[in-house]
């Protein structure tokens, strides 16, 4: 069973205002990601927004997000996790089977991952350490490779992307 977690307990800091509850096309972007990933999962979580909390403690970005995840599935019998962040506008249909085997991410956006449950316990050993707690650093160190999707996934980190990512939505 795959089991899919929308990260959305950043500050949205750049965005200016909780990001997670911006409009797009008429829709929140935390409902356009959940959409996007009930479409490909057997279920899908929230996390960082009350729902499941990040691992082990709210302020650790994405990792502290999929830490969470990974956890919440391997106790619920699921095996494997795909991730977005609330911030990627909604994930392309086939997604989940481009990023087919796991472990893998999207080489221009690793919050966007099929990640197996079973590595948890590597992320709780990776985030304890004083190591750089990077995407692409926890990536590599459970063998992940890299995916370019076939398109690109919007990341709304601004108003700015925001309003590019309407005027597409519209010029379609």
């Amino acid at each position: 069973m795959i089991l899919g977690a929308v990260l959305a307990g950043g500050q949205s800091s750049r965005f200016g205002s909780d990001k997670a509850l911006a409009a797009l096309g008429g829709q929140t972007l935390l409902a356009r990601a959940i959409a996007s990933l009930e479409a490909q999962c057997d279920s899908v979580i929230v996390v960082g927004r009350g729902e499941v909390h990040d691992r082990p403690r709210p302020g650790m970005g994405p990792l502290g997000g999929i830490n969470a995840a990974l956890h919440h599935a391997a106790s619920r019998g699921y095996s494997e996790v795909l991730t977005c962040g609330v911030d990627c506008a909604g994930l392309a249909p086939q997604t989940r089977t481009d990023l087919s085997p796991a472990p893998a991410y999207v080489a221009d956006q690793p919050v966007i991952g099929l990640w197996p449950a079973s590595a948890a316990p590597a992320l709780d050993v990776f985030l304890a350490t004083d190591a750089k707690h990077s995407m692409r650093a926890f990536a590599e160190m459970i063998g992940a490779r890299p995916v370019t999707l076939p398109t690109k996934t919007a990341n709304i980190n601004t108003r700015e992307d925001l309003a590019s990512a309407q005027e597409h939505i519209d010029g379609l």
